[in-house]
């Protein structure tokens, strides 16, 4: 049930035109379809709503802000990532802080996660620097 229920395909709908800044800003450099990639943004899954979602690699992509470390949101979280990885879907985090202080090192890092080039990273943090850079 990778495109969910009714109830889900509307709030997707909705968040469509709600996005946060971070969002935005990563849907128009995703739009360009760097290294090929087509994403999908706030597309249903099952009873989630995945921030981006690249089919064709199973990718899902979340623009994490700040509550996503507070109370029990890191629980609810893993509870949401371990489904989708039971559903074969990879999970990428991003920290919205990072696509608002290096998106073009962003796109990089997703670019190469959804190629399977590095490890998939679970926890937060930057993304790896520019090539070049260290």
């Amino acid at each position: 049930m990778l495109h969910g229920p009714k109830d889900t395909q509307r709030r997707a709908r909705m968040l469509r035109h709600t996005m946060t800044l971070p969002e935005v800003l990563l849907w128009q450099a995703l739009r360009a379809r760097p290294a090929h990639l087509r994403f999908r943004r706030q597309h249903p899954a099952g009873i989630y709503v995945l921030d981006f979602f690249c089919p064709r690699h199973r990718f899902a992509i979340e623009v994490d802000g700040e509550i996503h470390g507070r109370g029990d949101q890191p629980k609810r979280d893993a509870v949401r990532d371990a489904w989708l990885v039971g559903e074969g879907i990879k999970v990428v985090r991003i920290p919205a802080a990072d696509v608002l202080r290096d998106l073009e090192a962003v796109v990089l890092h997703i670019i190469a996660q959804a190629r399977g080039e590095l490890p998939l990273r679970r926890t937060l943090g930057p993304p790896p620097p520019l090539s070049g850079e260290d």
